[in-house]
């Protein structure tokens, strides 16, 4: 991914306080090529308008999947002077430039890091360009690092500093754009939680001094620093919940064993592969096409899907496990010592219950009468 789309999803992810819900979406769905147009060149211009035209679709999709998942159409409708009272209130948590503000609190650190990170300072990005070990970068001091990216890219500060500064006015006027929508829908959220007392009582606070300040600082202080780290520390004691709860989930998802297996469509049956055409109001023939293939390739299938699943968990354990306290150079020479011995131990007696495994199997050859499979 280029840097300039770097930027665009950063910035993106930083709209939405924490970046969660455009994160979750930005997972689901495709990457569209950012292309941009030479003046005069009718190709490059057609290229572009496809490229946003793909991009469009894209977000309509992500669009349709968030009004699914928060459907509000069921809902009843609100009252004029409520939702009146409402707006007051919405106007006076999102006044304008609030985003921005929120913005502002981790603009610096946030861009800037990130920045340095794609921009080659980092750890992992001086071992990619030099072929030294990670471990090794990281035992390096700050100014060292940075004599080093500069060897790479002398001016690369400047060039830097010209994309946050290309970028930034862009940013500003995006966030501009979405303040009144946030507004609108803010509203109506406090209009049908909130009575009309409640509003007024509200709003007669945010009145005052002290709740002037308080509704203009409350969205910027979600992306406070403080806040952003508190939040980020938080997350290895999550993590540590579901690693102590894993036994006890292992037994629960057991269960689900016991349900039916979904059916593939190598599953169906020539009657029900008709009545699904008649549905799908396609010709049979074509769905038996691939009934076959799905028969003919399923072994082959598990195989791709085993794989894929034994990867997937070992990437997971990967990310799960990058913590210092599993580093064994991080343990005592005591818990060191008992671990191996437990470990040489578990060695011993896994190759005492091959050797006596097979000894089984080669004594009942024998007494069956089986041919030895190594002759």
């Amino acid at each position: 991914m280029s840097k300039f789309k770097m930027l665009l999803l950063a910035g993106t992810m930083a709209l939405t306080p924490f970046g969660l819900p455009v994160a979750a979406a930005a997972q689901e769905a495709p990457e569209a090529e950012v292309v941009t147009a030479d003046a005069g060149d009718p190709d490059s211009a057609a290229m572009t308008e496809e490229a946003k035209a793909k991009m469009q679709r894209e977000m309509n999709e992500i669009i349709a999947l968030v009004e699914k998942i928060f459907d509000t159409s069921d809902l009843p409708p609100i009252e004029p002077a409520r939702l009146a009272l409402a707006q007051q209130t919405s106007d006076a948590l999102i006044p304008r430039g609030a985003l921005e503000k929120m913005m502002d609190n981790m603009y610096g650190k946030f861009l800037s890091t990130l920045m340095g990170e794609i921009g080659g300072t980092s750890d992992i990005m001086l071992s990619i360009k030099t072929g030294v070990e990670n471990d090794k970068i990281a035992m390096l001091d700050e100014q060292t690092k940075k004599t080093v990216s500069d060897m790479f890219d002398p001016y690369r500060q400047q060039r830097e500093d010209q994309m946050l500064k290309f970028i930034r006015p862009l940013v500003s006027e995006v966030l501009a754009d979405m303040e009144a929508p946030m507004r609108a829908g803010l509203a109506k959220a406090y209009a049908r939680k909130f009575s009309v007392e409640q509003l007024t009582e509200m709003n007669g606070f945010f009145a005052t001094p002290t709740g002037r300040m308080f509704a203009g600082e409350s969205l910027a202080l979600q992306a406070d620093p403080e806040v952003m780290v508190a939040m980020v520390r938080a997350v290895p004691a999550m993590v540590g919940k579901f690693i102590d709860r894993a036994p006890e989930l292992e037994g629960q998802f057991k269960s689900m064993e016991e349900l039916p297996k979904e059916k593939q469509l190598g599953d169906f049956s020539d009657a029900e592969l008709n009545k699904l055409a008649k549905l799908l109001k396609v010709n049979v023939k074509t769905l038996k096409e691939h009934r076959d293939l799905w028969n003919t390739e399923s072994d082959d299938a598990v195989t791709i899907a085993a794989d894929a699943a034994e990867a997937a968990a070992d990437a997971a354990a990967d990310a799960v496990y990058d913590d210092p306290s599993w580093n064994r150079a991080n343990w005592s020479e005591a818990d060191l010592a008992q671990v191996e011995a437990a470990e040489e131990a578990s060695d011993a007696a896994a190759t005492a219950a091959f050797e006596a495994r097979e000894a089984a199997i080669a004594n009942a050859r024998k007494k069956l009468g089986l041919p030895d499979p190594s002759e």
